[in-house]
C-alpha cells in the first residue's frame, strides 16, 4: 500500500491552477499556500506534461501504466521461479530409482 499523500488532491489542483493562471513564481504561490516549492514545481511540470506542453516526462496515465506493468512483471517473475522450482522437484522425482517392495 502506498504511503498517504502529504497534500490533498484538491490543494494540488488549486496550487497548479494558481501558478498556471496567475503567472506568479512557483515559490511565491507555494509560500502562500504552505506547500514546499519543489513539490509544487513537480506538480506543475506533471500538469504541463499531461496537457501536452512538455515531452520530457511521462504523462500520468503512462506512469500508471508503467507502474501496473512493473507490478505484473514482478508477479510473473515470482510465478516463473515457482514453476522452475517445481520443475526441478518433479524432474528429481522422475529420475529417482524405484524400489520394489519386499515380498
Amino acid at each position: 500500500m502506498p504511503a498517504p499523500r502529504k497534500y490533498p488532491d484538491e490543494l494540488r489542483e488549486r496550487a497548479v491552477r494558481e501558478v498556471r493562471s496567475s503567472g506568479r513564481p512557483i515559490a511565491h504561490v507555494a509560500r502562500d499556500l504552505g506547500i514546499h516549492k519543489e513539490a509544487l514545481r513537480s506538480w506543475v511540470r506533471q500538469a504541463e506534461t499531461d496537457a501536452g506542453e512538455r515531452d520530457d516526462r511521462l504523462t500520468s496515465s503512462e506512469l500508471e501504466e508503467l507502474k501496473q506493468l512493473r507490478k505484473e512483471n514482478a508477479e510473473l517473475r515470482r510465478a516463473n521461479e515457482i514453476l522452475k522450482a517445481a520443475s526441478v522437484f518433479f524432474a528429481q522425482e522422475i529420475d529417482r530409482p524405484r524400489t520394489r517392495p519386499s515380498r
